[in-house]
């Protein structure tokens, strides 16, 4: 559960704000469950209560899909998947402990507090991507002493749940002809974005990803998730990010991705090349979703 906020004149935390009191408690909590995955799970649902409690689904399945990895494991995990798990919990803790009122830490905090107070798709996708970005950014150093292969994971997870959210909010630039099928299918609270930000048809459910290339997870990819991958999500970079850079906001998102139109993270490319070994299904889902000209949108 999240921590009581309530302090006295003795506590340790009696002379900080509320901001800090909120800060401090949020981090300690969460440090409390860092080598507890089945107690990060229980802190990361217990934020999603009342108005709030459909929009979990998502997020809670992604948690169970890295503990089953075991990239959360305390000794044995990814130090770089633990960190950007844990400024998810802390700025969800944070904005619970402060309520209506007190000021957050960060923008990220005040984007989950305005969650709280209005829980709606778009503002799910704002505050929980603003976390997990701003987690990426962070700690990009620690990406790159994951192998080539874990490298290519994080940069496909991120490109993913950036596209969800713009199947959800943006559904033109997401889908194109198929647009009215975004806000249906992006809905954080339904089934179906499962397939969007789900990897487990996608990649190996192991870790640490030892004698693998990226090149072979390609060759490995489900025919589906392949087609969202290198179909749908890949020919749209450029435009999705300038949309995440816009909408989060985090104009650093847009340093992720290169001139030509390649993205780049943990000194790892995913190039607009590798539409070159797309298979027949990623060719048809790449014309069904074509973006639209940018004067029908």
């Amino acid at each position: 559960m999240v921590p009581d906020t309530r302090t006295n004149g003795t506590s340790a935390h009696g002379l900080l704000s509320r901001m800090e009191q909120a800060a401090v408690l949020a981090a300690e909590h969460v440090a409390s469950v860092a080598d507890d995955v089945e107690a990060r799970v229980a802190l990361a649902a217990a934020f999603y209560t009342g108005p709030a409690a459909r929009y979990g689904r998502a997020e809670l399945a992604f948690l169970r899909w890295e503990i089953g990895r075991g990239v959360l494991d305390a000794g044995t995990g990814s130090p770089w998947w633990r960190a950007v798990n844990d400024r998810l919990l802390r700025d969800k803790a944070e904005a619970a402990l402060l309520g209506p009122a007190g000021r957050p830490s960060s923008h990220c905090v005040a984007l989950w507090r305005r969650f709280l107070a209005r829980p709606s798709p778009a503002a799910w996708f704002t505050a929980h991507n603003a976390s997990v970005v701003a987690g990426y950014l962070a700690h990009e150093d620690l990406a790159r002493r994951e192998t080539p292969a874990e490298r290519f994971m994080i940069n496909v997870a991120l490109l993913r749940v950036l596209y969800t959210h713009a199947l959800a909010t943006a559904p033109r630039l997401a889908l194109g002809l198929l647009a009215p099928l975004g806000g249906v299918v992006g809905d954080p609270r339904g089934a179906s974005v499962g397939f969007f930000l789900d990897l487990r048809d996608a990649f190996p459910e192991e870790y640490p990803l030892t004698g693998l290339t990226f090149d072979d997870l390609i060759r490995l990819e489900g025919a589906l998730p392949h087609a969202l991958d290198f179909g749908v999500i890949l020919p749209r970079l450029p435009a999705l990010l300038s949309f995440a850079a816009a909408s989060l906001p985090e104009p650093r998102v847009l340093s992720l991705v290169r001139p030509d139109g390649t993205f780049r993270y943990a000194d790892l490319s995913v190039a607009p090349g590798l539409f070159a070994r797309r298979r027949p299904l990623a060719r048809a889902a790449r014309a069904l979703t074509a973006p639209l000209p940018r004067a029908a949108r």
